[in-house]
């Protein structure tokens, strides 16, 4: 793993730190981040460091799980990360997701609690597919 862009456990994120960081890129976060408030209104947005080597991640935190995670990356890029159960990994097999979408979905590591789902997000195609996982990860 490359090194955390927020790796300052005292001072998390701004909108204008993500800017910078984002660049082009932030209108997909800000894509992502308000469709899965809009679907998910009881969830809770929050940032969250879990170790320096990690640094900041935004966790928007449902009632009873977490619905997704986003860690910016570098210029022009985040990753969006969600954790399926095997009913969502089945029924991500059937979602019609693009390939290398699919792809990531099964060989995603697997954990006790689930299977980790990591999306790299550059291009609005990115947000799409991310839309289409986040849909997944609720109905399971």
């Amino acid at each position: 793993m490359d090194e955390p862009v927020f790796p300052d456990k005292s001072q998390p994120p701004t909108d204008a730190d993500l800017t910078i960081v984002l660049g082009r890129a932030k209108r997909h976060w800000d894509n992502i981040r308000d469709h899965a408030q809009e679907t998910n209104p009881d969830a809770s947005p929050e940032w969250k460091f879990y170790t320096k080597k990690s640094g900041w991640s935004f966790l928007l935190r449902g009632k009873r799980r977490n619905v997704l995670y986003m860690l910016p990356t570098g210029k022009r890029c985040f990753t969006v990360a969600f954790l399926f159960n095997k009913k969502a990994v089945q029924a991500a097999e059937h979602a019609g997701l693009p390939d290398d979408v699919s792809e990531i979905v099964r060989n995603g590591p697997q954990y006790p609690e689930g299977r980790a789902v990591r999306l790299d997000v550059t291009k609005a195609a990115d947000v799409k597919s991310a839309k289409k996982l986040l849909a997944i990860k609720m109905e399971s």
